[in-house]
C-alpha cells in the first residue's frame, strides 16, 4: 500500500471546494462560537477559546489580533471585529 488515496472525481471537486472556501467557513463558524462565548464560564469558556482562536485562523485573521481579542477575553470586540470583515 503505498498511502495515497485515490478520490473520485466527484470526492475530488468536494475537496476543492472545501479549501476555496475555508475562510468563509472558519468565519462562520467563529461567528457560531462567539454566542457560545458570551454564555460560557470557567473551563468551558477556556474551550470555547481555543476552538474560536482555531477558527479565527483558519478565516485568515492574525495571530497578533487573535491573540489580542483571547487577552481581552471580551465576546463583544470579537462579534465587532468578524461583523467588520463581513
Amino acid at each position: 500500500m503505498s498511502g495515497e488515496k485515490n478520490y473520485s472525481p466527484h470526492q475530488q471537486k468536494i475537496i476543492k471546494r472545501y479549501y476555496e472556501n475555508r475562510d468563509a467557513i472558519g468565519l462562520q463558524r467563529a461567528q457560531e462560537l462567539v454566542t457560545e462565548l458570551y454564555l460560557a464560564e470557567g473551563k468551558k469558556r477556556e474551550k470555547v477559546w481555543d476552538s474560536l482562536c482555531n477558527h479565527l485562523t483558519k478565516a485568515g485573521v492574525p495571530k497578533s489580533q487573535i491573540d489580542h481579542l483571547r487577552e481581552q477575553d471580551d465576546a463583544s470586540l470579537v462579534a465587532k471585529m468578524l461583523t467588520d470583515r463581513v
